[in-house]
């Protein structure tokens, strides 16, 4: 009796573990192969940037059994960097990995995608985007440009920029020609400098040139790579422009809404994972690399109070000026400024009293 029985147990199991393993293939050959092409704004050259567009698109791999197929392309490849999103929005490519301020051009709104001068850092900006209703503002304000956006990385605090002379007060910005764009370029043309605004590998030869006097680009680890300490030896901070600026996928909306529910599920997961990726990443890489930099030659300075004052008072005034022309800009504006200052009220109770202290240890360590 006992022998009957085993025997029935192991026959239903087989026919459970049958039916098993005809329902799973089934499952995966009903998934359509998509191969999707992502220009991006970077050169191969900056691995963590660019590095962080690869690493999107094996994860999109992975997650989909390699169903879903995001193929990667630099900066020039298909179309230029700062064109990115353009032939995203015309359908020429489905996606692309930029960084949203590049577009100020088209609408000052396009900044808070990345970051706005005097705004957030990293965690604060995660925390407005995800929890704080930022980007669902943000994807209201995109449908007008035929995209949906996704952070898919943040370089964090950046630095200020590469300068072929020191920047000691206000006046010795006027008339600098100065790598920066955006609302920053706005922001900072108002105090008399000459903002220019190319892609990152055009940087070096303009320096070289002199058809620039000072160029910002991201920070150590990425800077180091483009070689700027050959041709502007004074290297500043902070960058008030980005603080934690926020690069990410644009997807062209109709292509979007033909993506099987899955596979964007599957796309937003490894944007998020990017977006984490590519912080700590740059975390990690940043400390050594400015070791490097300040051996090979680069004059660590700080701008002064009064610099910093300017460019603030100049902020404000852009702000105030935009918020008045353009009702989008000021929705998203009052949204973000309301939500950053509650962010700095608890930064100030909590890490900036920790981060002070022990800044303060270690300098007194020596």
């Amino acid at each position: 009796m006992k022998n009957t029985n085993r025997r029935k147990f192991l026959k239903a199991a087989a026919g459970t573990a049958a039916a098993t393993a005809i329902a799973s293939p089934a499952i995966a050959q009903s998934a359509p192969v998509i191969k999707w092409r992502m220009t991006t704004s970077w050169p191969k050259s900056l691995d963590t940037l660019y590095g962080g567009c690869e690493f999107l698109a094996r994860r999109v791999g992975e997650l989909s059994d390699n169903k879903f197929q995001l193929q990667a392309f630099a900066a020039g490849e298909l179309v230029p960097g700062l064109q990115a999103l353009d032939a995203v929005q015309k359908g020429a490519v489905e996606t692309c990995h930029t960084s949203p301020f590049y577009y100020f051009g088209k609408d000052p709104t396009f900044a808070f995608g990345t970051d706005l001068p005097f705004g957030m850092n990293v965690r604060m900006r995660n925390a407005w985007l995800y929890h704080g209703g930022g980007l669902d503002l943000l994807n209201e304000f995109h449908k007008a440009y035929n995209a949906i956006y996704l952070p898919a990385g943040n370089t964090n605090a950046q630095m200020g920029g590469w300068y072929r002379k020191e920047i000691n007060s206000v006046e010795d910005l006027r008339g600098l020609k100065f790598r920066i764009g955006g609302l920053a370029g706005t922001i900072l043309a108002k105090l008399g400098v000459v903002p220019q605004q190319i892609a990152g590998g055009d940087i070096y030869p303009s320096l070289e040139k002199g058809t620039l006097d000072a160029a910002e680009w991201v920070g150590p680890a990425d800077d180091e790579k483009l070689g700027f300490v050959k041709v502007a030896k004074y290297y500043y901070s902070p960058s008030w422009w980005e603080l934690g600026p926020t690069v990410g996928v644009y997807v062209n909306l109709e292509r979007w809404a033909s993506l099987p529910k899955q596979y964007q599920t599957i796309l937003q997961s490894a944007s998020a994972e990017t977006n984490q990726w590519m912080s700590s990443k740059y975390d990690a890489l940043n400390p050594p690399a400015l070791k490097r930099l300040v051996g090979s030659g680069a004059v660590l300075k700080q701008f002064t109070p009064d610099v910093m004052d300017a460019c603030w008072k100049a902020a404000n005034e852009v702000y105030a000026d935009l918020s008045g022309k353009n009702a989008t800009f000021k929705q998203v504006y009052d949204h973000f400024v309301a939500f950053r200052d509650d962010q700095y009220l608890w930064n100030q109770v909590a890490d900036h009293s920790m981060d002070s202290y022990m800044i303060r240890y270690r300098r007194q360590k020596g």
